[in-house]
């Protein structure tokens, strides 16, 4: 089963006004993301992993320790990585979910603290990678990062919001500011509901 490339759940212009650019989104969606696909539709291709889901690829080739994944795991997680990514944005007006607001006020102290955190999480990831807010195997509400295209899914955690820190996602727009694309991400395009739904 070769993987496919969804269609962005919106135009490409449609967060230009909110910090995302269309150049932006037909680099990183059109071309990278694309990347991902094909490649990963080429590795997979003949293998034990053609018939599996997306899932179980990404955490059955994540190899705990190694220095660097397999082009299997890499290409798959970033494939995976990447679909939830374009779900938890949004254009227009968001408003967050009181039942989320409670969940993140519990965990952290205030909304505000959370956004103070996740953001120096993804600021403070070295080099490539994301930053994650997750529900750990426990239930409890974590802030997380990962180097590359590792995700919540190789530590059995369900991702509820993911912000991609690889260069490509923010350089047209902020060029080196990644604390900067961090806040507006969190500020301005998150689509809260969508984070509400995965509690």
């Amino acid at each position: 089963m070769a993987f496919n490339l969804p269609d962005l759940p919106y135009a490409h212009d449609a967060l230009a006004d909110l910090g995302m650019s269309r150049e932006t989104l037909e680099y990183h969606h059109d071309i990278h993301h694309k990347a991902y696909v094909d490649n990963g539709s080429k590795l997979i291709a003949g293998t034990e992993w053609e018939g599996k889901s997306l899932e179980e690829i990404v955490a059955g080739t994540y190899q705990a320790g190694a220095v660097a994944q397999s082009g299997i795991f890499n290409n798959a997680s970033q494939h995976w990585n990447h679909n939830q990514f374009w779900e938890w944005m949004a254009p227009g007006e968001k408003k967050m979910p009181g039942a989320l607001e409670a969940a993140l006020t519990e965990a952290f102290g205030s909304v505000a603290k959370f956004k103070e955190d996740f953001a120096a999480a993804g600021a403070g990831q070295f080099g490539s990678g994301w930053a994650w807010l997750v529900k750990d195997t426990d239930g409890s509400l974590k802030i997380t990062k990962t180097e590359n295209g590792v995700n919540p899914l190789c530590f059995g955690q369900t991702a509820l919001l993911g912000c991609d820190v690889w260069e490509h996602s923010y350089y047209i727009d902020f060029r080196n500011k990644r604390p900067a694309y961090l806040t507006n991400f969190l500020e301005k395009l998150v689509n809260w509901e969508a984070v509400a739904a995965r509690l």
